[in-house]
């Protein structure tokens, strides 16, 4: 189970990586795991303001299909677009070519948890 150091995770198991006023955002290999095989990813928040916890999405998986969850106040300014063709790239590659937007941030978010307490929140 890859849980990177340098990113900050959520409960809701999406990752950040925060780099000034943008962040980039996807779900975590744990999250990708339990999903299974991912077919469709459907993000349709470019240009809105999404607050913390809110939805900016969703992802189906052959088996299910589940919200995503924003994890900073912020700007949806992209989307990635190789997952229209290959969303399989999230099961592949969920810290890389699998990430999901970009935000621009618009404040600080209150409760995002450092690699060691998303360990220990799914008890890994």
């Amino acid at each position: 189970m890859d849980i990177p150091e340098g990113l900050k995770y959520t409960k809701d198991h999406e990752w950040v990586k925060i780099d000034g006023k943008t962040a980039v955002v996807g779900i975590t290999d744990f999250a990708q795991n339990e999903l299974g095989d991912i077919v469709y990813i459907d993000i349709n928040t470019v240009g809105q303001e999404v607050d913390e916890h809110e939805i900016f999405g969703t992802v189906e998986a052959v088996k299910t299909v589940s919200d995503l969850f924003m994890p900073v106040p912020g700007k949806v300014v992209e989307v990635n677009a190789l997952l229209d063709a290959s969303p399989e790239k999230v099961n592949e590659d969920p810290y890389g070519e699998g990430w999901m937007i970009k935000v621009e941030v618009k404040g600080s978010p209150d409760s995002l948890l450092s690699a060691a307490q998303y360990r220990e929140l799914i008890g890994k």
